[in-house]
Order: C-alpha cells, then sequence, then structure tokens
C-alpha cells in the first residue's frame, strides 16, 4: 500500500540525494477555499499566490527543472465559469512569469496541446517560451491542456510518419517532453493517490510522495518543500539494480 507521508524533518539531505527534476500534480484548490468558507475559484488564485518563491527555494536547493500539472486534457469537463477562471489565471501567470525568468534566468517551458487553448494564452504560452530559451539556470514546466497518454500516441504517430525505426531515445525526440529530465520525484498534494495521465513516459522511474496538504498550503511551505527533499534522501532508487544508486538521467539534445 502507498504511503502518505506526514511531517517530518530531517536535516540530513546531502547533495547527491537531490533530485533533478521534481513534478507537482497540483491538487485541492478548491477543497482548500471551501474548508475555509471561501468561493471555490479563489482556492486557484491561492495555488499561485507563492508560486515563484517555490521555484526560487528549489533551484537554489540543486534541483534543475520543476514541473507542474496545472490543466489536464479531460479538465475541460469542469463548469465554463471555472475553465474561463483559469484560462483567464494562466494568462496572468504567465506574463508575470516573463519577468521571472529573465530575473533568474530560468527556462520556462508550456507542455500540451495549444489547440483548445484560447488564443492569447497560446500566444503568451509561446512568448514566454521564446523569450527565456536560452536562460541556463534552471527549468519551469507548466503541464497545460496535458495527458500523458496523448503525448505517446501524438509521438507515435509522429515516429511513423517519419519513416524510421525508433529506440527508446530516439523516440523521446518526438515527444513534447523529450527535451527534459526523467522525473525524479512526483509530489501529489491533498490525499489522492493516482499519477492521472501525467508525465507517464518520464514518471518511469520516478520517486512518488502523496501528502495530505492541499496544493494552496504546500506552495507556500518551506517547510513542506524541505519534508520532500528529506523524503527523496530517504530512498533507495535502485533502478532493477541491488544497490542504491540516487541516479538523475540526461536530458535529451
Amino acid at each position: 500500500m502507498l504511503k502518505l507521508f506526514k511531517k517530518k524533518e530531517n536535516k540530513n539531505t546531502t547533495p547527491h540525494a537531490i533530485p533533478k527534476h521534481i513534478a507537482f500534480i497540483c491538487d485541492g484548490n478548491r477543497r482548500w477555499a471551501e474548508a475555509r468558507g471561501l468561493p471555490p475559484l479563489l482556492g486557484h488564485k491561492a495555488g499561485i499566490a507563492n508560486f515563484e518563491n517555490l521555484v526560487d527555494w528549489y533551484i537554489s536547493h540543486g534541483v534543475t527543472t520543476i514541473t507542474f500539472f496545472i490543466f489536464s486534457t479531460e479538465n475541460w469537463n469542469r463548469s465554463k465559469e471555472e475553465v474561463d477562471y483559469l484560462m483567464d489565471l494562466f494568462y496572468t501567470e504567465l506574463k508575470k512569469n516573463k519577468k521571472h525568468a529573465l530575473e533568474k534566468n530560468l527556462r520556462y517551458r508550456v507542455i500540451g496541446s495549444r489547440e483548445r487553448l484560447p488564443k492569447k494564452l497560446a500566444n503568451m504560452c509561446d512568448e514566454l517560451e521564446q523569450s527565456s530559451a536560452d536562460n541556463t539556470g534552471g527549468t519551469v514546466v507548466f503541464a497545460l491542456n496535458y495527458g500523458g497518454m496523448n503525448e505517446i500516441v501524438d509521438a507515435t504517430n509522429a515516429a511513423i510518419a517519419a519513416g524510421e525505426p525508433v529506440t527508446r531515445e530516439t523516440f523521446e525526440t518526438f515527444m513534447d517532453t523529450g527535451d527534459l529530465l526523467p522525473v525524479d520525484l512526483m509530489v501529489r498534494t491533498s490525499n489522492e493517490i493516482r499519477i492521472s495521465n501525467f508525465l507517464l513516459w518520464k514518471l518511469a522511474y520516478a520517486e512518488l510522495m502523496f501528502v495530505p496538504e492541499h496544493w494552496p498550503e504546500l506552495v507556500k511551505s518551506p517547510k513542506i518543500w524541505q519534508r520532500t527533499l528529506d523524503e527523496f534522501a530517504r530512498r533507495n532508487r535502485r533502478f532493477g539494480g541491488g544497490k542504491k544508486a540516487n541516479y538523475a538521467g540526461k536530458a535529451k539534445k
């Protein structure tokens, strides 16, 4: 049975045990708001309130890539009011991230299909990626209108169209996430214990951590951030072998 991790501090996290790529499923925004008697949509706003500080903290501790699952291909089934609110919120946040990218030398990526996004949001995704493409201080990824199965199917069709046999390595070059490191640690909030079609290929050897806090609690809590690194440092990563190997794969060129 998968374990839900409670608060437990460990100040002995060592540099070699730092996850190079950490990915978050940002769950529980509406539940956080409802528990406080607030309109559910305000939970989404609370979920981005401290986002850039979280990014800066993890980068300063040795993480090089951080991915956030913010809107899935299935989330279009939510009410029009909520979807419209989220699209406007994402546009505002990505516009702000352009300044953050410049100040912190960060590369931003937005993975997922642009097809159903409002035009101004799709354009902002392109602008953010283009303006930060040469930055070298770390990579921040938003999974927006993203589905892991769709990504694999699209990559398969692209490989077929190319007309050449593929290996595991060359197949990744057809994927939206092909230039990203494998995920070392995936964290999901709000007591949900599943991966929900998220980064299926990149999660192949990821450590999984499920925490009880809702996302708006995690996004503003350095104590929880440290807890994720401490938990990763305790894991025994063998990758099918018999010895511990805190391994982080190499990104595709």
